[in-house]
């Protein structure tokens, strides 16, 4: 298996984390923007309200990148019928597109996880040294609380990323795919009651989101060794 996943990022040639370090510098600028500028005063009153505006933005973008993933590494194989090349390998199917979508599942933890962390941490760091701009003040229990709750939303983001492969097999349609993702996003991550709720902030939602992504992948390679890829 690790060396599938291998020979997929070497097909794919590790073009998407250019796009990883625009979204992170994206994301850096505008939550710079709207924390330290003076827009949307008092936004982000505390550290913790802080790092939970880079959570919600973070998810956001990585979840709907997670389906631009999908597009590239299935959907576009089934488009353009490559996938029908890859199937000629000796190697199950099961084991190919399992390889696949372990890459995005991983991609997905891994950058959410640890965009969070950095970008947490440089915002925070100016927080340090402008003092007057957000109140309270930063502790290591902050601190470890707040890097655990990145690493659980990580995973349950992770097993959400993999809901659009459902949209987007049902018509092999790369649009299907993202725009699915962007909806789940707004589902998610939109405030109601000006903006002091978000469903994505209830654990039972999350968990639940997170294990219909996993129950999406599962169904569909169970059955892949027999299906016509035409």
């Amino acid at each position: 298996m690790l060396k599938l996943i291998r020979l997929e990022l070497r097909k794919s040639k590790f073009t998407f984390l250019k796009g990883v370090l625009i979204a992170d510098l994206a994301i850096l600028g505008f939550m710079i923007l709207i924390a330290f500028t003076g827009m949307d005063e008092g936004e982000f009153g505390t550290y913790g309200d802080l790092f939970q505006g880079v959570s919600v933005f973070v998810k956001a973008i990585y979840i709907i990148f997670a389906s631009v993933l999908i597009s590239k590494l299935v959907i576009d194989e089934y488009k353009n019928n490559t996938i029908t090349v890859l199937f000629m390998y000796p190697v199950p199917r099961k084991m190919l597109m399992a390889a696949k979508l372990i890459i995005v599942f991983l991609f997905t933890f891994f950058t959410i996880w640890l965009s969070n962390i950095v970008i947490s941490g440089i915002l925070a760091g100016i927080g340090y040294f402008l003092p007057d701009l957000i109140e309270g003040t930063l502790t290591m229990d902050l601190v470890m609380t707040y890097s655990m709750q990145a690493g659980m939303d990580a995973l349950y983001a992770a097993g959400i990323g993999l809901i659009p492969l459902y949209f987007g097999m049902r018509r092999k349609s790369v649009p299907a795919t993202i725009v699915s993702a962007v909806l789940i996003v707004m589902l998610i991550s939109s405030g109601f009651g000006n903006g002091s709720f978000r469903m994505g902030d209830l654990l039972g939602i999350s968990v639940s989101l997170a294990l219909a992504g996993v129950a999406v992948a599962y169904f569909s390679i169970r059955n892949i060794e027999h299906q016509d890829v035409s």
